[in-house]
């Protein structure tokens, strides 16, 4: 038994009718859209010629790998160092380049001192080891000068040798 919504009284099978008939028309009307949220939305304005344009949320979700980004951070390094490398090899150039002869002799002069303190005491150690000795020679010279021709060059890789007696 269905009660009246109104007063709250039972109705009759002619009122139970018609009320069952006005909600099925009232809520399952073909013509009346369904209202759903949302889910995207397209702006068709046009772009301006010029000017700026208002930001519009672009949302990311990429997925890096962990080898991605470790090999990333792997190659900004390996930037980093060879750049503070040859910012100091541009730097001593640049200190070369601009070199003046004064300058260089300043700098080579205890070298040169050092070198020459090593080479006389080198020398002075050197004649200090060598015995002192005279050699005489005495007895008969001989000298040949006679060249004895005992070649046979044949073959791919020949050798020709002389004896000198």
């Amino acid at each position: 038994m269905d009660f009246h919504p109104t007063d709250g009284r039972p109705m009759s099978d002619s009122e139970a009718t018609a009320e069952a008939k006005r909600i099925i028309e009232t809520e399952f009307r073909p013509e009346q859209p369904i209202c759903h949220f949302p889910t995207s939305f397209r702006d068709d304005s046009p772009a301006p010629a010029y000017g700026d344009t208002p930001p519009v949320l672009q949302p990311d979700h990429r997925i890096v790998p962990a080898w991605a980004a470790g090999i990333a951070v792997a190659s900004i390094g390996v930037g980093a160092g060879v750049t503070g490398i040859g910012c100091g090899a541009w730097l001593v150039l640049q200190g070369l380049a601009s070199v003046t002869l004064t300058g260089v002799l300043m700098v080579t002069l205890p070298f040169a001192g050092l070198a020459m303190a090593a080479t006389a005491i080198g020398g002075a150690i050197s004649r200090a080891r060598s015995a002192v000795t005279k050699n005489v020679y005495a007895g008969p010279v001989t000298h040949h000068t006679e060249i004895h021709n005992n070649s046979s060059t044949s073959g791919f890789c020949a050798r020709t040798r002389n004896d000198v007696r």
